[in-house]
């Protein structure tokens, strides 16, 4: 064999050796920052934090140990901002605030984000301290309706759907100008003592339960009447952050999945759980009677999703329209029966 053959042939079999070892994987992150807001529609998240099922879950995936810091945010301005900024690795969101950035961020690599799953369902209450209102066309300057976040919040949105549907879809802002900014605890703080000119407050369990509990305050409009028992809030994420760390991602699913099979599984423990990191005084037969209502679900599978990107480019908050819910996220989902 010539020197120029057996070259070669040494060339082949390196390159063959090469081949066939195992490329050393790419190092993912060894902590994480997840945000949760306050309410029944975080109690997934509030179970993963209880039961440190994100930890549980990464370990099983092979990433070892990982330190997971919770962050207490609320209102979709607010996330979004965190989540632009960098702080934040994974966040509880309400749809609307979710589909905003997506919308605006959506092929610019650096702030791109992505659904990991779907969080929860329940009703959202309009609570009034104020006797005389009995429909939305009661209320009328200088009433104001709490809500955590104008225009973009969950709260916010679903309350220009409600108008859209009373007043007219031309009409959806028509109740914007009596909005204002409270995240949910303070909202009901402030309708409860009934001396500012909060007359209202559009919010979900618990604050809505425990608002009717005095008797001077009634509901005026119920959510599920309206607009359907849809997927009101939902997990994302940075997209580059995902890309970069598909196993945390997995095991940030597979802990969803968990919490709400113990969710669903012993609800007993589950309201206890909130109890105990409640920032308002509820008791666990108290929030046992919200996870026995059938508006109140805890799913990864989102449902309904396409209702508000539709509405949301209708009224022009914004330009970029998924084409279908799957768009919205991570491909893992799309075999699911989602909408």
């Amino acid at each position: 064999m010539t020197f120029s053959k057996r070259l070669q042939s040494l060339a082949l079999s390196v390159a063959v050796m090469l081949g066939s070892a195992a490329a050393p994987a790419l190092a993912e992150v060894k902590e994480i920052r997840v945000s949760k807001g306050y309410g029944i529609l975080y109690l997934p998240l509030i179970v993963m934090e209880d039961q440190k099922l994100i930890e549980k879950q990464a370990a099983k995936a092979g990433l070892g140990d990982v330190k997971v810091n919770w962050l207490m945010l609320d209102g979709g301005n607010v996330i979004n901002d965190a989540m632009m900024a960098g702080s934040l690795d994974f966040a509880g969101i309400g749809a609307p605030g979710f589909i905003t950035l997506w919308a605006k961020a959506k092929g610019i690599p650096k702030v791109e984000v992505v659904g990991i799953s779907g969080l929860s369902a329940t009703s959202l209450w309009l609570n009034t301290n104020k006797p005389d209102v009995k429909t939305l066309k009661d209320l009328a300057p200088p009433d104001k309706i709490a809500l955590p976040g104008i225009k973009t919040s969950l709260s916010a949105v679903v309350l220009q759907m409600i108008a859209a549907h009373e007043f007219g879809r031309e009409n959806y802002a028509k109740l914007d100008p009596m909005t204002v900014s409270l995240p949910h605890p303070e909202g009901l703080a402030t309708l409860l003592t009934g001396k500012t000119e909060i007359t209202a407050h559009f919010t979900s369990p618990p604050f809505s339960y425990l608002e009717l509990k005095d008797p001077k305050i009634h509901r005026v409009v119920n959510s599920v009447d309206v607009i359907g028992n849809i997927t009101l809030d939902v997990v994302f994420a940075p997209k580059r952050f995902v890309d970069a760390n598909p196993k945390m991602t997995e095991a940030m699913l597979a802990a969803l999945d968990e919490a709400d099979a113990l969710i669903a599984a012993n609800k007993q423990l589950a309201a206890e759980i909130f109890v105990k990191s409640s920032k308002v005084k509820v008791s666990v037969d108290e929030v046992l009677e919200m996870l026995n209502d059938k508006d109140t679900q805890f799913s990864t599978t989102p449902n309904g999703v396409m209702k508000f990107a539709e509405f949301m480019q209708l009224a022009g908050t914004i330009k970029v329209k998924p084409a279908n819910w799957t768009d919205l996220f991570i491909p893992q989902l799309s075999s699911r029966n989602g909408s």
